[in-house]
């Protein structure tokens, strides 16, 4: 993704802090995985967490993606509406971690917005905080991922506090209650054997999201168990850095169904 970068650093820098630069590691059209019809999925580089399953170590640090411009972007939205309006699909903006650069996030929300898309947001809800109301407005579905609901192997799985993401999850399902815009949420939870499957932890994370629909009724839409796979090992190898999971193996049929009946129970759309 070759960049027409301003020629002096303080322009570079002027246009980062205004998030009409960002930091991006890569972009893919996708069907049905990063939300509903086709999507052009783009992954910011940067991730404050360190999650021992992540598939993309390659991008953890802003300094792994490229410098895009929000024009670059949505020029490549714009060759794709045909795409969209035909299944449905729109842009979604995930990574790393798309809430660690909000500003470059806010002006593609509102470009893709002006433009009649789709928006979605893939993100941890760690920093949740740096999501601006107007950027929710222009928010249509946020993908969640609740990893885990026993804080301390939160903290175990991804080194980082639980809190923040529950905190942003009850704040997404507040929305709407006064009348505004009210984004679709989306749950994902990966199950990794000997680390997220345990019935409690599951447990918690399934009253969690029922206390989401609580809040709001609706607010969650659907709660998607992602089975955990070995996809990603290849790119710790690379990169010479200890994957503590190597000897991990994926849930087997019957765990896989055990933790998404336990959702279920609570009355929750889970695939």
């Amino acid at each position: 993704m070759p960049l027409q970068a301003p020629p002096l650093r303080s322009q570079r820098l002027a246009a980062t802090r205004s998030g009409e630069l960002g930091s991006v590691h890569s972009w893919e059209l996708v069907t049905a995985v990063d939300g509903p019809g086709t999507r052009l999925t783009v992954f910011v580089a940067g991730c404050p967490l360190r999650c021992l399953y992540c598939h993309n170590p390659d991008m953890l640090e802003m300094k792994d993606g490229e410098p895009v411009t929000v024009e670059q972007i949505l020029a490549r939205v714009r060759r794709c509406l045909p795409v969209f309006e035909a299944t449905g699909g729109g842009l979604t903006l995930s990574g790393g971690e798309v809430l660690l650069q909000p500003r470059f996030a806010a002006r593609l929300l509102r470009g893709a917005k002006e433009l009649g898309v789709h928006t979605a947001l893939d993100t941890s809800g760690l920093l949740g905080a740096n999501l601006t109301d107007s950027m929710l407005a222009d928010t249509d579905l946020v993908l969640l991922d609740v990893k885990s609901g026993d804080p301390d192997t939160y903290r175990r799985v991804t080194g980082g506090a639980l809190a923040p993401t529950l905190e942003f999850g009850r704040r997404l399902a507040r929305a709407g209650l006064d009348g505004g815009h009210a984004p679709e949420v989306w749950v994902r939870f990966v199950l990794v054997p000997g680390l997220t499957d345990d019935v409690e932890n599951v447990e918690r994370v399934a009253a969690y999201v029922a206390e989401l629909d609580e809040i709001r009724p609706g607010a969650v839409t659907r709660v998607e168990v992602l089975p955990f796979h070995q996809m990603g090992r290849y790119k710790w190898a690379a990169l010479g850095r200890t994957y503590e999971l190597e000897s991990t193996q994926p849930p087997s049929a019957e765990l896989t169904e055990r933790v998404r009946d336990q959702f279920r129970a609570h009355g929750l759309v889970t695939y």
